[in-house]
């Protein structure tokens, strides 16, 4: 996707501009660092909230289309499960 593109460009760009952290602060450049992860974070949860939602239409088109391809125990048994991503949090 564009946007991750985009977060990986943002922090290419941030973070070499930002000052360095000392013994009494964080300094900014932890701030860019912590924004960061925090912002790809929040769009990785997004992607597969909608992995989930398309997950069951995009197996039922495929099985459609592979049933009408191919004998039915072969698809039940060797293909649909593969379709399936597996089940990951990134919380």
């Amino acid at each position: 996707r564009n946007d991750m593109n985009e977060e990986i460009n943002s922090i290419h760009q941030n973070l070499p501009n930002a000052p360095a952290s000392d013994r009494n602060n964080d300094g900014e450049k932890t701030q860019v660092i912590r924004r960061w992860i925090r912002s790809v974070h929040d769009k990785m949860i997004l992607y597969k909230a909608e992995h989930q939602r398309l997950l069951p239409i995009i197996l039922d088109v495929a099985g459609t289309t592979l049933e009408i391809a191919l004998p039915r125990d072969i698809v039940m048994k060797n293909i649909l499960s593969f379709l399936e991503l597996p089940s990951y949090t990134f919380e």
